[in-house]
């Protein structure tokens, strides 16, 4: 019997918290113009699935607005600045959550870049201070000639602090199953 991750939601950031995030820098260098360079010392991330649906404008709109984060059983909390509706924006800063209580680990984030081209989508984020892993990620959903869509996640990370470099092994095998989590959510739409 398959388990699936538990449904959360998107939540709103508390005030005193989206002020320190928007105030903290991402903890992993990034180049816009080249990023698929891994900086030294990273480890590279890359995942590549083809969704059943194909609808790239729906894909999007469970993208961005981090529905494909909240099904893959995380809490997103989101601080999306004034008059928006969630959606994430460059210089966004949210904190996914991953479990309750004590034992949740949190994972704060800044969005870098939102992409909209022709047939490829989706956001560039980096993590912030306090999250597990030290690192970039992007999520996008690309358009092939046939209207066949692939989510493509990529990146580079490595531990962010003695603690997670310990537990590498373990943190990794986290950071996989999250993966195909997302893999999985963004076709659920």
């Amino acid at each position: 019997m398959s388990r699936r991750p538990c449904r959360r939601g998107v939540v709103p950031l508390a005030p005193h918290r989206a002020a320190q995030l928007r105030n903290a820098e991402v903890t992993a260098p990034w180049d816009a113009a080249a990023p698929d360079v891994v900086p030294p010392g990273f480890r590279r991330i890359e995942h590549t699935a083809p969704l059943a649906r194909r609808d790239l404008d729906g894909a999007v709109q469970d993208l961005l607005p981090w529905r494909m984060h909240t099904r893959a059983g995380l809490e997103v909390a989101v601080d999306p600045g004034p008059d928006r509706e969630g959606a994430a924006h460059p210089g966004d800063v949210i904190e996914l959550r991953l479990g309750v209580g004590p034992l949740g680990v949190r994972a704060p984030c800044r969005v870098l870049q939102v992409f909209e081209e022709p047939d490829r989508r989706g956001l560039t984020y980096g993590t912030l201070p306090g999250h597990p892993e030290a690192g970039i990620e992007r999520f996008e959903v690309v358009r092939a000639a046939d209207g066949a869509l692939r989510l493509r996640i990529s990146g580079y990370s490595r531990p962010g602090s003695p603690l997670v470099r310990a537990g590498a092994p373990l943190a990794r095998i986290v950071q996989e199953r999250i993966t195909r989590r997302y893999l999985r959510a963004l076709d659920e739409g």
